[in-house]
């Protein structure tokens, strides 16, 4: 019996030590893989890919297995870099699908449109989050995006660049997510917003920012 809590303590003590407790604050990068990414559904192509997949488990497999993030694109999307050659275009999730790498909101936009196509009773949706901001070679950055969804009544968020292949829920609210989110990043979040489209709000904080800086 003594053998047997042993062994059980030991594999208790390993699982807890493959899931990271806390984000290292200054990047949307995703934290170091300790365990394989699990087994996914792969494709030729997109459109095969969307007659492959049925549920957001299926869909969030894949982003964990082929997800690389881009650092340098990154940069050329923080605020610094746009308000000074402007904004460039988010990938759509075909391409995206053919190249997985990309930064939060590429991911966020593959991951909600691609769910909306195998799964609209999912009711996919954005869920932008702006930080206190930090700054990373001189550009400033603050906003990160994820997609969610809903089932049962529960809210799930997935599509995180941080934690690709990282299914959150369930949770009552978004609320709930975002008071354990701002501790696993060690981020204070100054506000979220729950959206059916990323590219409305990126003008609005573009615009916003020229404004601010016209002052």
């Amino acid at each position: 019996m003594r053998h047997v809590l042993i062994w059980l303590l030991l594999l208790t003590t390993a699982a807890s030590a493959s899931v990271p407790e806390a984000a290292d604050p200054s990047s949307d990068a995703p934290e170091q893989r300790a365990t394989p990414a699990t087994a996914y559904k792969n494709a030729p192509t997109y459109q095969q890919a969307l007659q492959a997949w049925r549920t957001p488990e299926d869909l969030n497999a894949w982003i964990g297995a082929r997800f690389e993030y881009d650092m340098p694109r990154a940069m050329l999307l923080s605020e610094t870099q746009r308000s000074k050659s402007g904004s460039l275009p988010i990938h759509r999730p075909g391409d995206f699908f053919a190249a997985p790498a990309g930064v939060c909101v590429d991911l966020a936009r593959f991951g909600v449109e691609t769910l909306r196509a195998i799964d609209p009773a999912a009711r996919a949706s954005y869920l932008m989050i702006e930080f206190a901001p930090v700054t990373i070679g001189g550009n400033t950055l603050r906003l990160h995006w994820l997609a969610s969804f809903q089932r049962d009544g529960k809210h799930y968020f997935f599509a995180d660049s941080k934690r690709p292949g990282h299914l959150s829920g369930p949770h009552a609210s978004t609320q709930e997510f975002i008071d354990g989110y701002a501790k696993y990043r060690g981020r204070t979040i100054v506000r979220f917003r729950e959206l059916e489209s990323y590219e409305r709000q990126r003008r609005t904080l573009a615009t916003k920012q020229v404004r601010d800086e016209r002052q």
